[in-house]
C-alpha cells in the first residue's frame, strides 16, 4: 500500500552527508511545518539529474517564497553519493537537503520502492508532495521512472 494524500509519514532515519561524516535525521524532525519532499530513482541518473533536480534548484527560493520551511530530496543511494550529487547539481547553494535512503526503507515504508534485478536496495518511484506537520496534503506520482513531469519543482509549485 502507497502513501496518500491525508497519511501521516511513517517514521523512519535518513541520512544526510555533515562534516564529519554520514549522520542520522528521524522523518518526524524534517517533516515539521510546511515542507516539500521530492524523491528520485537515483542520484546521478539522466533524468533526475537533467531535469528533476534542476526543477527544484531553480523553484526553491519560490516554495519559500509560499511559506514552504524546508526542500528535500531523497534518494535510494548512500550517503556520499547524495551529498556529491547534492554540490554537482546546485542542491546544497539553493538550500535543498539531499538524504539517503541507504537501505530504501524509508522509500519501502511509503511504498514508494520499485525492484529490479542487480539493485541491491531497490531505488524509488519519482515523485513529489506537500507534508504540513507530518501529513501529506498533496502527492504527485509519476508512472514511469523517466517521465518528470507531475513531480516536477513546476508542477509541485502550483499546488500551493
Amino acid at each position: 500500500m502507497s502513501i496518500a494524500k491525508g497519511d501521516k509519514l511513517p517514521e523512519g532515519k535518513l541520512l544526510k552527508l555533515g562534516a564529519n561524516g554520514p549522520e542520522e535525521v528521524a522523518v518526524a524532525d524534517l517533516a515539521r511545518g510546511h515542507v516539500a519532499i521530492f524523491a528520485v530513482p537515483g542520484a546521478y541518473t539522466p533524468t533526475c539529474t537533467n531535469a528533476h533536480m534542476p526543477s527544484f534548484v531553480k523553484n526553491a527560493d519560490k516554495f519559500r517564497e509560499k511559506g514552504v520551511s524546508r526542500v528535500i530530496c531523497i534518494t535510494v543511494n548512500d550517503p556520499f553519493v547524495a551529498g556529491k550529487w547534492a554540490a554537482d547539481t546546485g542542491a546544497t547553494d539553493a538550500g535543498i537537503e539531499v538524504l539517503a535512503d541507504g537501505d530504501g526503507s524509508f522509500t519501502k515504508a511509503l511504498g514508494m520502492n520499485i525492484e529490479a534485478p542487480g539493485w541491491v536496495n531497490g531505488r524509488s518511484k519519482r515523485y513529489a508532495m506537500l507534508v504540513n506537520d507530518g501529513s501529506v496534503e498533496e502527492l504527485q506520482v509519476e508512472e514511469a521512472p523517466s517521465a518528470c513531469t507531475i513531480s516536477s519543482g513546476d508542477s509541485l509549485l502550483s499546488l500551493i
